[in-house]
């Protein structure tokens, strides 16, 4: 694998932004009483459709740790297709994928206004902000070819 520059360490400054704004959005999604458990879950979406192993392992194991089932972390890529996520859970996937993919189709107006119909203001809020410091994540991490060994 070739090796790259460590955008951690080279401008620390910059990694320390993003890290500040990861303890905002716990606040966040404390305000919003979204389950810690079900906060992995949704960065694990993420992380999966972006491909970044690093932050896949992390929020696997992060989920876990936070009392979520294998089962539902097994079937997080076809969550549609299950019966293990209630509807608040379903908006929130659907908009985190969205959002993910934003370059595909921006974010679809039948998957916002479901957001609005099922969320709460804040829970909105919440899961986009999650969105897009994920994404920032992902793009740090594969970026800089973070390492994922055994």
């Amino acid at each position: 694998m070739t090796h790259r520059i460590n955008l951690k360490k080279e401008v620390f400054s910059m990694y320390e932004k993003l890290s500040s704004m990861e303890e905002e959005l716990k606040k966040l999604i404390l305000d919003a009483k979204i389950e810690e458990g079900f906060f992995h879950l949704l960065k694990l979406r993420a992380s999966q459709i972006n491909k970044c192993a690093y932050c896949v392992r992390l929020h696997t194991k992060d989920a876990l740790a936070c009392g979520e089932t294998i089962e539902r972390i097994s079937v997080i890529p076809a969550w549609e297709e299950t019966e293990y996520f209630s509807l608040k859970e379903r908006a929130c996937l659907a908009l985190v994928e969205e959002i993910t993919t934003i370059s595909e189709k921006q974010v679809p107006k039948e998957v916002y206004e479901e957001a609005i119909e099922t969320l709460t203001k804040d829970e909105i809020v919440a899961v986009e902000w999650l969105a897009i410091v994920i994404n920032s994540w992902n793009r740090l991490a594969i970026s800089s070819r973070y390492i994922v060994k055994e």
